[in-house]
């Protein structure tokens, strides 16, 4: 998926490393079979129409149906083919994230960590989860805490100017980055993929939608540096956030 995977268990038991070989066995599969990047994985096959989707693996079904759901959701703002091309990553990354915070907790854990390309989920805590800064290599823009937390970032920090904004076909501009913080009963893999559309949106947009969103929150950063968040974001944040940050004008 061209990211890295990192996991936090606070509650280790006699079988958590045989459930991190499974976990990591289940996010090789996923990659092998959702990947853009490999020629050989079934979205790219799929896309070059030399396999049906009847013949894909089962999954691939479930995950674009999830894509169209998201899409529906977001006004078309989210789209499995960014650019014209096939790629589900916008849902597939935070729904890999998902299935190993999953597997962690059937196998008993209840307070643990599982981080993948910018997308968080916690169970247990509380946790404080870091923001890399998108202009600022090696610093913070934000640290959020609290319990149970489905954080996702989308933005230019790791991959650069990467998401397509699905309505001009080019990379959308109007933010460095943006984060979403969703109800713990979203989970992960929506509020990454609604991170994802949040972000091709623009800043007033996106901030005007979060704010109608029940259970969601958002941080913005915009290519100035000016930080931007919706109302209810404070639960997350420290007493006093830094005096550069501004709050959104969304109604």
């Amino acid at each position: 998926m061209g990211t890295v995977f990192s996991f936090a268990v606070r509650d280790p038991g006699p079988d958590t490393p045989g459930v991190l070989d499974r976990i990591a066995e289940r996010l090789h599969r996923i990659d092998a079979v959702f990947s853009p990047y490999r020629a050989d994985s079934d979205i790219s096959r799929l896309d070059r129409g030399e396999l049906s989707l009847g013949a894909c693996d089962p999954e691939v079904p479930a995950v674009l149906a999830a894509c169209r759901e998201v899409a529906a959701e977001t006004d078309g703002w989210f789209t499995e083919r960014p650019g014209g091309r096939l790629d589900p990553s916008g849902w597939v990354k935070g729904w890999a994230v998902e299935e190993a915070a999953r597997m962690l907790h059937t196998s008993g854990s209840r307070e643990h960590c599982v981080s993948g390309g910018g997308d968080v989920q916690t169970a247990g805590g509380p946790w404080r989860v870091g923001i890399a800064h998108p202009l600022r290599p090696g610093r913070l823009a934000a640290v959020l805490g609290g319990r149970g937390l489905a954080v996702a970032t989308s933005g230019t920090a790791e991959r650069g100017a990467h998401v397509v904004d699905p309505r001009t076909g080019r990379p959308a501009a109007g933010l460095a980055s943006l984060t979403l913080v969703g109800d713990p009963g979203t989970g992960i893999a929506r509020t990454d993929a609604w991170a994802t559309a949040a972000f091709a949106m623009g800043p007033d947009r996106a901030l005007a939608w979060a704010a109608r969103r029940p259970g969601v929150e958002a941080l913005a950063v915009l290519p100035d540096g000016t930080k931007r968040w919706t109302d209810g974001l404070a639960r997350h944040l420290p007493a006093a956030g830094p005096a550069d940050w501004h709050p959104a004008t969304a109604s």
